[in-house]
């Protein structure tokens, strides 16, 4: 989220999620934006109508998924990351907090496989518990405020099946004081969180923004302990 954009649209953005914030209600900006935007793509700040480059990237130099994997995408947007997963053969459910924007994936792709559900990160439903064995997390952390951050990070944890596999794509930050968002860049500490939750990291990689070349980002591909094997080798 939160790419190169027009300065306007990056105020309107902020103008959203400052009075989400007053309200104590920080996610609730996302349906605003979706259906103030009427089916006009080039509203989205993050919709690009094809599959995020650095997912792609990944899906490209990975082994294949075994077939009917069960994958999540997070803040699935306008669906185009939860298409790449199901044409690689997973059984794919994504989610948005936005009903507006599950409509619009489910009319843009009207013979998917895809799951699309309305959920809140917040809120994860009991029975996504452990239950995936992919799950795709995009800028939806740094799209919400240090306040609820650990509550985040561990619904994203959450989700995730003993020996699966966590692929988040983030901004990040050098230092612990709050940035000034949205978005609010991940810590380094913030990111151990993910450490102290069960999984461990397999690759990481940094990117900079062609032209925000000091702000960085970073695809770091987890797995998550099983505890099961865990135990069994210590």
């Amino acid at each position: 989220m939160f790419e190169q954009q027009p300065e306007d649209l990056r105020f309107y953005v902020k103008q959203l999620a400052s009075v989400a914030l007053q309200k104590s209600d920080p996610s609730a900006w996302f349906e605003v934006l979706y259906a103030k935007a009427k089916g006009d793509t080039a509203q989205i700040p993050w919709a690009k109508l094809a599959p995020h480059p650095y997912l792609q990237d990944w899906l490209t130099n990975h082994q294949p998924f075994a077939s009917g994997q069960k994958a999540l995408v997070i803040g699935c947007g306008l669906g185009d990351d939860a298409q790449a997963l199901a044409h690689r053969g997973s059984e794919v459910t994504a989610f948005d907090i936005s009903p507006t924007a599950i409509a619009w994936c489910q009319k843009r792709f009207p013979d998917s496989t895809v799951n699309y559900v309305v959920a809140d990160l917040l809120a994860i439903p009991s029975q996504w518990h452990q239950a995936f064995d992919f799950v795709f997390e995009c800028r939806n952390i740094q799209a919400l405020p240090l306040n609820v951050r650990y509550s985040v990070i561990s619904s994203v944890a959450y989700v995730v099946a003993p020996n699966g596999t966590l692929l988040l794509i983030t901004r990040v930050r050098d230092t612990k004081a709050e940035p000034n968002g949205p978005p609010w860049p991940l810590s380094s500490s913030e990111l151990q969180q993910f450490e102290s939750l069960g999984l461990y990291q397999v690759e990481q990689l940094e990117f900079l923004e062609s032209e925000l070349l000091d702000v960085k980002q970073v695809r770091i591909e987890y797995q998550k302990h099983n505890p099961i094997s865990h135990s069994v080798h210590s």
